[in-house]
C-alpha cells in the first residue's frame, strides 16, 4: 500500500519494495517526489531520512523549475526546431504536391499543399521524425542484443506523454517515444537498452540496476541529460 510522507509543501510517496535500500527520486517535469523502501521499514524511519535528504529534493525542484521548456511549434518559417540535440531553422514551402520534409546542413525543409493547417504540417513532421528512429533504431537493438543476451521480438515508436520508453518483457517488445529523435543520438541508445535490460529483469530492482551499471555504466549521466534538455509543451514523467 501507498503512504504519503508530508514534509511542508513536499508530499513523498512511499512504496515498498523487497531492495535492500531505500531509493529517493524528483521526478520531471513538476518535481513529484518519491520514496521506495524495504519492505520492513517503518514509516517514521522512511519520514527521517527524507527529512535528512530535504534540502537535495528543494535543490533537485529547483532545477526542474527553472529548466527551459519547449514552446509549442506552429510550423512557420525560421521557426527553431530540435533533431538529434541540435537547433534547426525550419522553412516553410507551399506547393501543390505530396508533402515532404528535408534536411540540410542547418535546415528543415518541409513542403505542404497551400491552405494547410498546423495540424497537418505537425503530422508531416512527426512522420519524419518516425521514419528518422526507424532508420537508426533497428541496428542499436541489434548492436545490444547479443552484448545483453536478449531478442527483441518487436519495437514499437509513439507518442507517449509519461515515459521515454517502455519494455513488455513477456512478449519481448519495447516501445520509444517519438521526442528521442529531438534528443542526441546517445541519448536514444541509452532508452533503448534501459529498456532491453528489463528483458532480463522487469523491475526496477537492485538486479536490475546492477545489471544497467554493468553494461551501460554511464546511465545515470545519460540520464541526466535527458532530463535536463528541454522539455516540450505537454508534461513529462520518468
Amino acid at each position: 500500500m501507498n503512504e504519503i510522507i508530508q514534509l511542508g509543501d513536499i508530499s513523498i510517496q512511499v512504496t515498498r519494495k523487497a531492495i535492500k535500500h531505500v531509493h529517493l527520486s524528483v521526478h520531471p517535469p513538476l518535481g513529484r517526489v518519491t520514496l521506495v523502501a524495504p519492505t520492513e521499514t517503518r514509516l517514521d524511519v522512511a519520514r527521517a531520512y527524507a527529512i535528512s535528504k530535504l534540502s537535495w529534493i528543494r535543490e533537485q525542484q529547483s532545477k526542474l523549475h527553472s529548466q527551459a521548456r519547449e514552446t509549442p511549434r506552429t510550423f512557420v518559417t525560421r521557426e527553431t526546431h530540435f533533431l538529434w540535440g541540435r537547433r534547426y531553422l525550419l522553412t516553410v514551402r507551399y506547393e501543390d504536391a505530396k508533402p515532404s520534409v528535408a534536411l540540410d546542413h542547418r535546415r528543415i525543409t518541409l513542403t505542404v499543399r497551400p491552405g494547410a493547417s498546423v495540424g497537418t504540417k505537425a503530422e508531416v513532421v512527426h512522420n519524419w521524425h518516425r521514419s528518422l528512429l526507424r532508420d537508426l533504431t533497428p541496428s542499436l537493438i541489434r548492436k545490444w542484443e547479443p552484448k545483453l543476451g536478449v531478442k527483441v521480438n518487436s519495437y514499437f515508436l509513439q507518442r507517449m506523454k509519461t515515459r521515454w520508453g517502455s519494455c513488455n518483457h513477456r512478449a519481448g517488445h519495447i516501445r520509444l517515444n517519438t521526442e528521442l529523435v529531438k534528443k542526441p543520438k546517445d541519448l536514444l541508445e541509452y532508452v533503448i537498452v534501459h529498456e532491453m535490460v528489463h528483458l532480463l529483469e522487469p523491475t526496477h530492482s537492485e538486479r536490475y540496476i546492477r545489471l544497467l551499471t554493468e553494461h551501460y555504466p554511464t546511465w545515470r549521466e545519460a540520464r541526466a541529460e535527458l532530463n535536463e534538455l528541454p522539455l516540450t509543451a505537454e508534461s513529462w514523467n520518468e
